[in-house]
């Protein structure tokens, strides 16, 4: 065996190999430093009926934010009228349906509040409904809009819902104003009762919102829920007093009639909307009760479910 400048020589089945222990200068000085371990975020389905994910979502409200927004310039978007669409689909409602009850009923028995002209009366109850129409309606078919963004980044997927209807309070705050002009114009000043009205438009974003939790997570699974959400908007309505009523509806109706009908969250609503702004007399207890429970339910069962079903959203849509 020989030795080798600088090394040393090993014999090993009959071959050689050789060993070297030199080593460039200033190795040691152009070592690169070692890079930092990175923390590792393990994805997991929900575990239980009980995880939500609120904290999450919390977390990520500027996201919330971020879609709302861009929710509300794509819709008008390249649209000559702009933001007045928020307040012409509403006036275009009211001058179609007091055309058709003025033919039909005549001028003087239009279904309004006592006391209060037909158009301010129903105009009030349209403000309210566009805010839970719009959102319900956008927010339902969400998953699928953004179907690229579900199946590519990870965040909490009840951002996407919620965005939306955040988004139609936007259109709200326009027909509002409009409202607060045609009260000026009538002579109508709000009463105490006026001090309610932040607590009933957020009985109807939480509706809506859980609406829509429901029909999103069914729609990504059936594309059939896309399809109905129009008719079912428009069925809603017609059993809704939007442009009539409820003393048009239950008048000499029994006890039982009166407590199917509170089954609608939005019939405690509507008309609790129209009496902190109106005046008159207060709605009955069991619709205001029978819609704030059914809110409840509603927005809590459509948590649960849209839960479950989230880890199936980036498959199916």
């Amino acid at each position: 065996m020989r030795q080798a400048a600088g090394g040393s020589a090993q014999e090993t089945t009959g071959k050689r190999r050789f060993r070297l222990n030199w080593k460039p200068p200033y190795a040691d000085a152009l070592r690169m430093p070692t890079a930092p371990s990175v923390p590792t975020l393990v994805i997991r389905p929900p575990s239980g009926w009980i995880s939500l994910g609120l904290p999450e979502l919390w977390r990520y409200r500027e996201l919330v934010g971020f879609l709302a927004l861009r929710d509300v310039r794509v819709r008008y978007k390249q649209s000559a009228l702009g933001v007045a669409w928020a307040v012409l689909q509403p006036l275009l409602t009211l001058a179609v349906f007091s055309a058709l009850f003025g033919a039909l009923l005549g001028p003087n028995r239009l279904p309004s509040t006592p006391g209060t002209p037909y158009a301010v009366s129903t105009f009030c109850a349209l403000v309210i409904w566009q805010l839970f129409a719009r959102g319900m309606s956008a927010g339902s078919d969400s998953l699928i809009v953004n179907q690229a963004l579900v199946t590519k980044v990870y965040f909490p997927r009840l951002a996407v819902p919620l965005a939306p209807v955040l988004a139609a309070l936007v259109d709200f705050a326009l027909a509002f104003g409009v409202l607060l002009g045609m009260l000026a114009w009538a002579g109508i000043a709000p009463g105490p009762a006026v001090l309610a009205l932040p607590l009933l438009v957020l009985m109807t974003v939480a509706t809506a919102l859980g609406v829509s939790l429901w029909l999103a997570a069914v729609n990504a699974l059936y594309r059939d829920v896309r399809l109905a959400l129009p008719f079912l908007v428009q069925i809603w309505m017609l059993v809704t007093p939007v442009v009539y009523t409820t003393a048009h509806v239950l008048d000499g109706r029994s006890h039982w009639v009166s407590l199917v009908y509170s089954l609608n969250p939005m019939v405690g609503i509507v008309e609790g909307f129209r009496w902190t702004l109106l005046g008159g007399a207060q709605p009955p207890l069991s619709l205001l009760a029978g819609s704030a429970l059914t809110t409840a339910l509603v927005l809590v069962s459509g948590l649960v479910v849209f839960r479950r079903l989230e880890c199936l959203f980036a498959d199916q849509v």
